[in-house]
């Protein structure tokens, strides 16, 4: 396989096997609805080459929301704004598949509107207040709104949907046995604990139909003790696969998992690069379903590698894009050097104080080379 390759998954056409993982903007009102500066953002990363776009991670209920400036798509008044974003992507040669959530336990009452809803009563590292178990008919309503959403997505012009599966969000809270503590047909061992996801996967595919592709995030571990395990998370990834998902990416860690965490710090030199792509190629072995390696990508070399003879089918960056939205033009055209980011996770902080994430180190640097006389 190539890097550059042109691909399809359920017949969406990548230009090459190079995708921009999902991120939290902040570039959203403060009801969700999409703004004219995320679409230029997503504009801007389908000028620059990428093959799939995977928008920030979109709340389907307004209690499933964990950030400020995050997307919704749980409103059908959306629909012109979030149809300007799809439209300035496609208009730019690109595609684009937007992250579907709810955040369960992570939310906070402040976010939620409410007290959050999770698995379990259990109090948790990532967990910033004790939330609410979900009743049944909770659990319900929340399965049809990530179908609601998807149907929405489809109409509103996305290429396709992503579950997210991993990071301690709400699916992952039901796969956890950390975040799962419950005695009915949702909890106990992995197949009961992996119920939830399975029911959110069948009543999106359901909605959007099966020419449509669906995908999903998937924690293959949560490097945290009392966690997902990697023997469990591969159980769900071979449930999803047999179920027809069209592509698992594969990510590790919560924001309780430390140094293990999903977004890790100083990726300086090649050793530390690529660190869920172990994981990844396991997950590959497993299943028949497209899978795509996310966490530390930072040079060509580790990119081409990723996507080799014995790797993955697709690798995904979000930090290095934040820097440099035309890294994978760059890359085409012929310069080759690693990307800029230096994995400093500054960049999310004028999502909460600017309304809109950006990267500070480069903005920076820019600004020391101005000053010179």
């Amino acid at each position: 396989m190539d890097l550059f390759d042109k691909t399809t998954i359920n017949g969406m056409t990548l230009r090459n096997r190079i995708i921009r993982s999902a991120t939290w903007e902040g570039m959203c009102g403060p009801d969700g609805r999409p703004t004219e500066k995320l679409a230029a953002l997503y504009g801007t990363l389908a000028r620059g080459g990428v093959g799939l776009i995977v928008t920030g991670f979109a709340f389907v209920r307004p209690e499933g929301k964990q950030m400020p400036g995050k997307m919704g798509l749980h409103s059908d008044e959306f629909a012109p704004d979030v149809e300007r974003l799809t439209a300035a992507v496609r208009d730019a040669g690109g595609a684009i598949a937007v992250q579907l959530v709810h955040a369960g336990g992570q939310a906070s009452s402040e976010t939620a509107g409410r007290r959050p809803l999770a698995p379990s009563a259990v109090k948790v590292d990532q967990f910033p207040e004790v939330p609410e178990a979900m009743t049944p008919d909770q659990i319900d309503a929340v399965v049809s709104a990530f179908a609601d959403a998807a149907g929405r997505a489809k109409a509103w012009g996305f290429d396709g949907v992503q579950l997210h599966g991993a990071h301690g969000y709400l699916i992952n809270q039901f796969l956890s046995p950390l975040t799962n503590r419950r005695t009915d047909d949702y909890g106990g061992g992995i197949e009961d604990r992996s119920r939830f996801m399975m029911a959110v996967y069948h009543s999106v595919r359901e909605a959007v139909g099966g020419g449509y592709p669906v995908m999903i995030k998937l924690n293959a571990a949560d490097n945290i003790e009392g966690g997902l395990t990697f023997e469990d998370a591969l159980y769900a990834a071979k449930a999803l696969d047999r179920a027809g998902i069209d592509a698992i990416e594969v990510s590790a860690g919560t924001p309780a998992s430390g140094a293990k965490g999903p977004a890790r710090a100083r990726i300086d030199r090649p050793e530390r690069e690529a660190y869920n792509l172990s994981l990844a190629r396991g997950i590959k072995e497993a299943v028949g379903c497209p899978v795509m390696a996310v966490g530390g990508i930072r040079s060509f070399e580790t990119a081409v590698k990723a996507v080799g003879p014995e790797g993955v089918d697709y690798v995904s960056m979000s930090r290095p894009l934040i820097r440099e939205p035309d890294l994978v033009r760059r890359w085409q055209d012929g310069d080759r050097r690693p990307a800029g980011c230096i994995s400093c996770n500054r960049c999310f902080r004028p999502g909460r104080e600017e309304g809109g994430i950006y990267c500070v180190a480069e903005k920076k640097e820019r600004e020391k080379k101005e000053k010179k006389p």
